[in-house]
């Protein structure tokens, strides 16, 4: 499995833009893939929505969707 560095880099190349890991984990957990731990708060940086996207493109690429 990829880690969020590749897939990371994988979206600057393509599109330009560094992703945070936060917008990687908000995008798992909209997915419904596992994440390390459970939150009990609603996230301080959610994914903005116009990079939603090209984060699942890359996760697709590493097959993690």
């Amino acid at each position: 499995m990829a880690t969020y560095g590749e897939l990371r880099n994988f979206v600057k190349q393509r599109h330009g833009v560094v992703v945070q890991n936060c917008w990687i984990a908000d995008v798992k957990e909209l997915c419904g893939l596992p994440l390390r731990s459970r939150r009990t708060t609603a996230r301080a940086k959610p994914c903005p929505p116009q990079w939603r996207p090209a984060i699942e493109e890359a996760m697709r690429h590493f097959g993690w969707l």
